[in-house]
């Protein structure tokens, strides 16, 4: 099997190579799922990353968020420390291109929330399995937080960055489901 750094590369280099209109067709299929989900809809305070190509687009999701009177929470990471918190968004103004050209929330403009405080939590990833583990972008930020957060997880992603195994570590936390453009795939931990 090859390893966490290899899958990562390969499958970035892969979906970069997306046509932009199927990459915006696939991404409002997965959205459209998603917002079927019960624990979506119930949620009051849903937390996300602000999405970069290739990635599935999250913009859509928190425009999709505010309209149905929810809030999003994004996250703010700490590079020196690897610390990540939430940050309540209502308004792309309150955002700001950090290292790497991420958006972060602006903290003067921003309210911090707690793990607790946040009622659905979309995890990023680059490659899934479908027992729900990941590989992500590298930094370890969800895996840190995963061990406070105790709510509903998803995650978001194409139908092919869905493969058989990928390695797992002790301190690898699975997301209970995944969302792609062929629908819902349960990893098993999702309750009824």
């Amino acid at each position: 099997m090859m390893d966490k750094a290899g899958q990562r590369k390969d499958m970035i280099a892969f979906l970069k190579r997306m046509d932009t209109e199927e990459h915006r067709q696939k991404s409002d299929a997965i959205l459209a799922f998603l917002m079927e989900d019960p624990a979506f809809q119930s949620a009051k305070i849903i937390g996300t990353t602000i999405s970069a190509f290739p990635e599935v687009d999250t913009r859509r999701l928190m425009e999709e968020c505010w309209k149905a009177g929810k809030k999003t929470a994004v996250p703010k990471c700490d590079p020196l420390t690897r610390a990540m918190t939430f940050r309540l968004v209502d308004d792309p103004s309150q955002l700001e291109k950090v290292y790497m050209k991420l958006k972060e929330p602006i903290i003067e403009l921003t309210e911090e929330v707690g793990p607790e405080q946040i009622d659905l939590l979309i995890v990023p990833g680059v490659v899934f399995s479908k027992e729900g583990y990941r590989i992500g972008f590298g930094g370890g930020y969800y895996d840190r937080y995963l061990t406070r957060y105790k709510g509903p997880t998803r995650s978001l992603a194409f139908a092919v960055q869905l493969v058989e195994t990928v390695p797992v570590e002790a301190h690898d936390l699975p997301v209970q489901r995944i969302f792609t453009e062929n629908g819902p795939v349960d990893t098993g931990l999702v309750g009824p």
